[in-house]
């Protein structure tokens, strides 16, 4: 049972992260955590403030002594990716999530968990809570939206924060402090299609590609996992080919920012290949599974016979698809010359759905440098001119440049040396945190980010480890102790 995490050490923070399991709070759909964290904040006696596009804001005065110190945000986001495994029901906005735990991890079953950034904004209504840490000024800022596109982030004005330091609360490997993060873009692309009547003597099947891990499309994009998207339309079109599959209509992948872990599509195929096309499909399973073995090891390819279609798609838009598809760029673009390690440029297509004469394919696309950014945009946008496709990029978000004097920085790097005995890593992140864009409207700010270790975000695998949630709130009291004077 999700309860029995309420038990779990530091108390102050399982308990407020059991708290928000028990609220929905997909992105888009944020009302009932925006109220609850406006009253948990009003219920404290402290300056609550719930700004226009719904962020909530929470002011809490230095402690006793430490009025001398530089204020400090602490910032997370309210919402969290609503991703759930096929055979899992459940309703974001209405269900809360079943976490329970599993050895030093705590999961959810079937869906993901919301430590992302579930965890940060717990740690910081325990510090809101608390009346035993001593810390300067302190500010707390719940953005909302952060997920499907920095909603909060865009609409927080300049002047309602008065801190001089942005601790972010939304990176996932206790002992790396990050200092830098990429900046990103949504590309939505369309492209009409046509169809004809449903031929004479075919048969009419569901094709599933199932059973990958998926992931963060900014952090996991290195680790080489599947793309059901990619995969589907490489079976589609091979299979056009040899027995001449028809495409009836694709839904694949679900969310902008996660790497499709299942993609569906009706295609019909002449009554007398049918058998031949199952058998084909296992062994394409084998094949393609062996590519991606070492990372992803659950591929499943797939049909089941299903009513006939009306329609099908045209051979020629057919083609047109299945060849943007293929031509359209996907993961890893350019590794980093100055970090060793970190991706630089990457792009994830993570939706592909037809409906109503158009399909539409949205991908999105990441880097830490602003004109590789843009040249990957002009890459796609000529795929699409070939393929006759509309190509439009919009919800463009910087990135946060790197500052390794930053006084904040060296605070926690000699802190944590400190308190665990070793230096931490010094890191930027392939992720869009929201750093980028706070800084851009509070320029004077010093800005870092830190978490405990959560492991497959924005995936049903996600789960946050036990032991590092207690490191990390040892380290934020430490931290807020030890801030830097004015």
């Amino acid at each position: 049972m999700s309860a029995e995490i309420r038990n779990l050490e530091p108390k102050a923070v399982w308990e407020n992260f059991y708290q928000l399991t028990q609220i929905p709070r997909p992105s888009k759909k944020e009302e009932q955590i925006i109220a609850y964290m406006k009253k948990f904040g009003e219920e404290l006696g402290l300056k609550t403030i719930v700004d226009k596009v719904g962020n909530v804001i929470i002011k809490k005065p230095a402690t006793p002594g430490m009025e001398n110190r530089k204020g400090i945000v602490l910032q997370g986001h309210l919402d969290m990716v609503p991703q759930a495994n096929s055979d899992t029901k459940h309703d974001f906005a209405k269900d809360p999530i079943d976490a329970y735990v599993d050895g030093e991890w705590v999961t959810a079953r079937g869906t993901t968990l919301g430590a992302d950034n579930g965890m940060g904004v717990a740690a910081t209504m325990a510090v809101l809570q608390s009346t035993n840490i001593p810390h300067g000024p302190i500010e707390a800022l719940f953005t909302i939206d952060e997920e499907t596109g920095m909603t909060g982030a865009f609409g927080l004005e300049a002047g309602v924060l008065d801190g001089d330091i942005l601790m972010n609360l939304d990176s996932e490997d206790e002992g790396e402090l990050y200092i830098g993060c990429a900046g990103g873009i949504d590309a939505n692309i369309s492209l009409k299609y046509n169809t004809e009547a449903y031929p004479a003597n075919y048969t009419t099947f569901k094709l599933m590609v199932k059973g990958l891990k998926g992931g963060h499309s900014g952090m996991d994009i290195i680790l080489g996992r599947g793309n059901s998207n990619k995969i589907l339309f490489r079976v589609i079109k091979e299979a056009s080919k040899l027995f001449g599959l028809k495409l009836v209509s694709v839904d694949g992948g679900s969310l902008r920012n996660a790497i499709p872990r299942e993609s569906f599509a009706q295609v019909a195929l002449p009554n007398d290949k049918a058998s031949a096309f199952v058998e084909f499909l296992a062994e394409k399973q084998v094949v393609l599974g062996s590519e991606i073995k070492a990372v992803d090891p659950e591929l499943e390819i797939s049909a089941k016979q299903i009513d006939n279609a009306i329609e099908v798609f045209t051979s020629e838009s057919q083609s047109a698809l299945t060849n943007l598809i293929y031509a359209l760029p996907n993961g890893v673009m350019r590794m980093s010359n100055e970090m060793e390690g970190l991706t630089e440029t990457s792009t994830n297509m993570a939706i592909v759905k037809s409906k109503n004469g158009v399909t539409k394919i949205s991908c999105l696309l990441r880097s830490s440098v602003d004109s590789a950014k843009e040249d990957l945009c002009v890459m796609m946008e000529s795929a699409c001119e070939l393929a006759d496709a509309e190509a439009v990029f919009e919800g463009a978000y910087p990135g946060w440049k790197p500052n390794p004097v930053s006084a904040i920085l060296a605070t926690m790097k000699k802190g944590y040396e400190t308190q665990f005995g070793k230096i931490p890593d010094i890191k930027a992140i392939h992720a869009g945190l929201e750093c980028g864009l706070l800084g851009g409207i509070y320029p004077n700010w010093d800005m870092i980010s830190f978490g405990p270790t959560i492991r497959f975000p924005h995936s049903p695998d996600e789960k946050v480890n036990i032991a590092t949630v207690g490191k990390f709130w040892d380290f934020l009291k430490e931290t807020l102790k030890n801030a830097p004077v004015k």
